[in-house]
């Protein structure tokens, strides 16, 4: 089993928690002495340097400020916000509703050229209608508590979803059988969605993938997680959105797609699935 999602974020904390006790040595203070400079209690220091607690970008300033080391303060900034964004938790990101949250990847979508997508438990967001994603959003806010604008948010997301009928783009979506069953919305919301992906299949830049109940597992079923390019691994959890970056992160990942691929049907085979799964709405 490989460590959790969320590892990368922590060792980018653990760096930027060595590099302020460095400063802190370096500037020949001791964490008490620290802490009065700064107006808080030795506790959190402590906590800081040992990444039990993230640091704020005040408490950045406040640290490199007591140990004379301004110098240092934005680039630890920038790279305290970059392992921010590593880890991201859905009711933050959603606080003011989903909407934007749909805005913010657009540019991450239009500058991908190769899509690798696996779902294990919805419609990939790019493939799901309006009513759908209306329908799942609206589930969503109401089990975070967060502000529920999931019609204009699904609106937003089909919006996004244009990418598909872009030139430069190519698509690789895996999905478990479970997803075509997995009742969101009513039956004529499930029967628009089954539909639409019979539609999208037809697509040359899109290649749509069902791994089946009776497929023999050489990988047990994951998380959902979107691979952009190379570059980026997304995964999605029940509480946060985990954002990877790091190469060998990715090529696990990129791995699990390849071998997830190896055991899906995809053509014809595809359809008749996709089809089983309409007539039985009945």
């Amino acid at each position: 089993m490989s460590a959790s999602p969320s590892s990368s974020a922590q060792e980018a904390r653990e760096v930027i928690a060595a590099r302020l006790r460095e400063l802190r040595r370096d500037a020949e203070l001791t964490g008490h002495e620290l802490a009065l400079l700064c107006g808080w209690s030795a506790a959190k220091s402590s906590r800081i340097e040992h990444a039990r607690t993230p640091a704020s970008d005040a408490d950045i300033r406040a640290w490199c400020k007591a140990c004379g080391a301004e110098g240092e303060t934005a680039d630890l900034i920038a790279a305290n916000r970059q392992a921010d964004q590593m880890y991201v938790h859905w009711k933050k990101l959603h606080r003011h509703g989903m909407r934007r949250a749909q805005e913010e990847v657009v540019p991450l979508y239009r500058g991908t050229q190769h899509f690798r997508v696996y779902c294990s438990n919805v419609i990939p967001g790019m493939l799901q209608t309006e009513a759908y994603a209306t329908a799942l959003l609206s589930t969503i806010a109401t089990f975070q508590g967060t502000p529920d604008d999931s019609p204009e948010a699904a609106a937003s997301r089909v919006e996004r979803s244009h990418v598909l009928h872009e030139g430069g783009h190519r698509f690789a979506l895996l999905m478990e059988e479970t997803v075509l069953r997995y009742r969101i919305g009513d039956a004529d919301t499930m029967a628009g969605q089954l539909g639409y992906l019979l539609a999208v299949m037809a697509l040359p830049n899109v290649s749509l993938g069902v791994i089946p109940f009776t497929a023999e597992r050489r990988v047990w079923p994951l998380e959902a997680f979107y691979l952009f390019d190379d570059h980026r691994a997304s995964v999605e959890l029940l509480t946060a959105a985990v954002n990877v970056s790091a190469p060998s992160e990715i090529a696990v990942y990129a791995k699990a797609f390849s071998q997830l691929t190896e055991i899906a049907v995809h053509g014809s085979e595809a359809r008749t699935l996709i089809t089983e799964a309409i007539n039985s709405l009945g």
